[in-house]
């Protein structure tokens, strides 16, 4: 019988129920349960009423006192590409020019086995530091690349390879068999935790998409791919489909999507930002979620693709579901702090009410957790898995935005400071990460 043990965190803490509330104990008490390898939170309640249910139980040794830090659940970026974190600075005049001049490049990297073994190590080190332990990644066409990545990869992440049979450069082109046995060798091989991936209609062929969605769908695998980024993305997806025998008639690039299988409850599609009300009903008919890249679609000055801005209230009026993601290298910082900064004040500029810090941080924790049909995780709540990050905080709040704007906006000049903006990580309890203490 494992023994079960009590350890006890204090520290503010600010817990994420959804797009309008967010639980805030200015001085709280985290209580974690843990059972051998596992562990879950026990408790969760005011240092007050902690220390009157609790206190008897609390020592030195399973107490950490985080004073005026602040103690949140881990994030869920939801959509990024590890092989693109070399060019998320690199000048974005386009997409398809930016794909073309710089992502394309980097990723024939990764056909050298010990190169794609280095970055995968060096770059999930950097992402547990910046507190992400759950989300969609992309990965490179290479099988080896995909096995560094889910070997070095920490959390509750899907994974996928890009799949890329046309309109690719030479050195990126697969053979439809040869992407449709890697999509069944590698959901034999990882299961649920490998995400079927066309990089998107422009470089994967119908054949490819319809028979890889089929084979996904058995093993309940989440599929991602990206959906009405651009104008110009759009217009030139529905110029080569209706070319093509089946599809003279489709009328939008989310119908190509639909008549491919690619839509659906495990379904993630990202950007969405050019999207009609009548592909949005196709969206929420098949389930399918949305997950909005603020970082990445931002205007060239602010290091993204100008993509244009996502109209997250026409999203939800159409009850599509949606959460955040970073899309490294399109977005230029891996931190989610930055993502959420992004979302709260692109949406400010054009006085477009109702884009909270709460509602940002909502979307980057919990909404992403549950789109991955993650239950245990995603926020503090009592019997979820203790994954949780502490981030320092400067003064009091009177309420969670307020803290959340304390934590933010102090480091939007200096974006590149949000990825060293997390001190400790813990995972199923343990801690994962901590930040040395300059002396």
């Amino acid at each position: 019988m494992a023994q079960q043990k009590l350890h006890f965190y204090q520290g503010v803490i600010l817990n994420p129920q959804s797009d309008k509330k967010c639980d805030y104990y200015p001085s709280g008490l985290l209580v974690v349960e843990k059972i051998g390898k596992h562990s879950k939170i026990k408790d969760i309640l005011s240092l007050t009423l902690g220390l009157k249910k609790y206190q008897k139980k609390m020592t030195q040794k399973n107490t950490v006192d985080f004073g005026t830090s602040v103690i949140m659940p881990s994030f869920f970026d939801m959509h990024f590409h590890w092989v693109q974190d070399d060019v998320r600075q690199m000048p974005k005049d386009s997409l398809l020019g930016w794909l073309e001049k710089y992502t394309f490049p980097t990723e024939m990297k990764y056909s050298e086995k010990a190169y794609a073994e280095k970055k995968a190590e060096d770059f999930f080190k950097h992402l547990i530091r910046t507190g992400t332990m759950g989300g969609a990644c992309y990965s490179s066409i290479h099988e080896h690349a995909l096995v560094a990545a889910m070997k070095h990869v920490k959390g509750d992440f899907v994974i996928g390879n890009v799949l890329m049979n046309m309109n690719s450069p030479l050195e990126l082109v697969q053979s439809e068999k040869d992407s449709l046995g890697l999509t069944k060798r590698l959901l034999k091989k990882f299961g649920a935790r490998h995400a079927f991936t066309p990089r998107f209609a422009i470089t994967t062929t119908p054949k490819v998409m319809l028979e890889g969605s089929k084979l996904a769908d058995k093993a309940k695998a989440f599929k991602q791919t990206h959906l009405s980024e651009t104008t110009q993305e759009i217009d030139f997806v529905l110029s080569l489909y209706r070319a093509l025998p089946g599809f003279e008639k489709v009328s939008s690039y989310t119908e190509i999507y639909e008549k491919t299988g690619m839509l659906g409850k495990r379904s993630l599609m990202g950007h969405g930002i050019h999207l009609s009300n009548k592909e949005l009903k196709v969206l929420n008919k098949t389930l399918t979620s949305v997950i909005h890249c603020p970082t990445s679609n931002a205007p060239h000055e602010e290091y993204g693709l100008g993509s244009g801005l996502f109209d997250f209230k026409k999203i939800e009026k159409n009850k599509v579901r949606w959460a955040l993601g970073s899309d490294i290298g399109g977005g230029p910082f891996l931190s989610m702090f930055d993502v959420m900064r992004s979302f709260v004040q692109q949406n400010q500029r054009q006085r477009i009410s109702g884009a909270t810090y709460v509602k940002a941080l909502y979307r980057s924790t919990l909404a992403g957790a549950e789109i991955l049909e993650q239950k245990k995780t995603g926020n503090l709540n009592i019997n979820k898995e203790a994954n949780f990050i502490v981030v320092p905080a400067h003064g009091k709040a009177k309420t969670a935005e307020e803290l959340l704007k304390k934590i933010i906006i102090p480091h939007e000049n200096k974006r590149g400071a949000y990825d060293d903006l997390v001190t400790a990580v813990y995972h199923h309890g343990h801690n994962v990460f901590q930040k040395s203490v300059k002396l």
